[in-house]
């Protein structure tokens, strides 16, 4: 099984945080969590988000990103719209970490100064901010999944009154 880790810098919007929980959960991506966060983990509408996937989740806190960067977990990717490659031209790596920031702010311009080659950018209109955290979140799960040919996840779904055959 090849390892997939979602790190969310300081989130502030539970639920996109719990939506981003649930895409951890089906996929099998761990979920990295560095505070401080704008919300309590405890929060109903974080909880809501998630549903019931909160028990299937593999899941890390962190009480800052120095805390994060000392566990030096894997090959961090930093997804941020000020990024100068395209997200989907990159070769994500087993154990890849891919990053996203805060929902107001992104990630410190000097993490990403040093870092410009491992900056990633989804390409949108330029006159528009950015997308959804968690979309952003579920553009980029999938794109690693892609690359690794969609490891360990089901590729048929079945119907509940009829069958394919």
């Amino acid at each position: 099984m090849s390892n997939l880790n979602i790190v969310l810098v300081e989130p502030q919007i539970p639920q996109n945080t719990g939506n981003i929980a649930r895409t951890c959960a089906v996929t099998g991506a761990k979920l990295h969590l560095i505070k401080p966060f704008g919300f309590e983990i405890t929060d109903k509408k974080l909880k809501r988000a998630g549903l019931d996937y909160w028990n299937k989740l593999d899941i890390y806190y962190y009480d800052n990103i120095e805390a994060f960067f000392q566990k030096n977990i894997g090959r961090c990717f930093f997804f941020t719209t000020k990024g100068k490659n395209v997200y989907s031209e990159v070769s994500y790596p087993d154990n890849a970490c891919i990053v996203f920031g805060r929902e107001d702010k992104g990630l410190d311009e000097s993490l990403l100064y040093n870092n410009k080659e491992k900056c990633v950018r989804i390409p949108m209109r330029n006159d528009l901010r950015s997308l959804n955290l968690s979309n952003s979140v579920a553009v980029a799960v999938y794109e690693v999944l892609r690359q690794w040919d969609f490891p360990d996840l089901s590729r048929e779904g079945k119907l509940t009154k009829y069958t394919w055959d």
